[in-house]
């Protein structure tokens, strides 16, 4: 077959066969009889194929043409049958959805709503991906990501601001009467001096008089984990709650933006779409607490 042959015109050619009219070919279709003629005509020529002949009622087709069409209903079919299986297939709500994010987002908000979505759509299979590093969408190494902060370059990221959450003072029981005007003259918990540029260590680092720093970590849960163990105050994000052996000492004293990141053909896709709602709905719901508005 010549490769300027037009695949479009393979249901054309299929009406005209049906039909052996130009008029009513066109009428089917939608498009003028002049329409119809051009590509036939220019089919018959990619082809290098007499595909009809015209008497003196109507368009018949040659033997040559009635090869052609013979295979071109099966190629048409076939055609139509993937058409309408990839349809149902980017409309259906089932198959793997993984996310990512900080740990803490998940352990101490997420999963306790998980149970709702999988309820709601039974053939959805999520995985959580506890994890801060910038994941690539160009790379598909997640559907969607959680973080703190938008990525500084991903051709293929979509990105949206779901909302804050707010940062409160935590601390083990030990520490619940100390007042405001005493928290400098506690021990208080860090992050390494490679996290000083994050807003909840620009916050500690004002505090006055210097607070005297301890222990210094690399990770949030280790932080939760040593603040609950009475090693001292914290800056935490508000949804830790009060269980566990915390105490939450303040309303939100820092805030940051929450972002949802996603691959940006992600909308086109039935589950993507579902998760993507299901996410904006969650932080909805939950942004009172997320933002220390409430105690959770």
């Amino acid at each position: 077959m010549a490769d300027d042959f037009d695949w479009n015109d393979i249901p054309l050619i299929l009406a005209l066969a049906r039909t052996g009219s130009m008029s009513a070919t066109g009428r089917e279709l939608g498009v003028d009889a002049s329409t119809i003629s051009r590509r036939v005509a220019a089919a018959e020529k990619a082809l290098d194929l007499r595909l009809f002949i015209r008497d003196s009622t109507r368009y018949r087709l040659t033997d040559a043409g009635a090869v052609f069409v013979a295979h071109g209903e099966g190629v048409y079919g076939n055609v139509q049958s993937m058409l309408l299986a990839s349809t149902r297939e980017a409309d259906t709500i089932a198959g793997p959805v993984r996310i990512s994010a900080i740990d803490f987002l998940f352990d101490h908000w997420l999963v306790r709503h998980v149970p709702a979505l999988n309820a709601l759509h039974p053939a959805l299979d999520v995985h959580l991906l506890a994890e801060s590093r910038n994941v690539s969408f160009t790379r598909r190494e997640a559907d969607f990501a959680l973080r703190l902060a938008p990525p500084e370059d991903d051709a293929a990221v979509l990105m949206r601001k779901l909302g804050e959450i707010g940062w409160a003072v935590y601390a083990a029981p030990k520490f619940a009467h100390v007042p405001r005007a005493g928290w400098g003259s506690q021990p208080w918990l860090a992050f390494e001096e490679t996290m000083a540029h994050v807003p909840e260590m620009r916050w500690l680092a004002r505090l006055e008089p210097r607070v005297r720093v301890p222990l210094r970590v690399n990770s949030l849960s280790t932080m939760v984990n040593a603040c609950r163990a009475g090693a001292g105050m914290a800056l935490l994000p508000c949804i830790m709650g009060e269980d566990d052996g915390l105490r939450r000492l303040s309303g939100a004293e820092v805030y940051r933006e929450l972002w949802l990141l996603s691959h940006r053909d992600a909308g086109s896709i039935g589950r993507f779409k579902a998760v993507a709602g299901w996410l904006s709905q969650v932080y909805l719901d939950s942004r009172a607490g997320l933002c220390g508005e409430e105690r959770p």
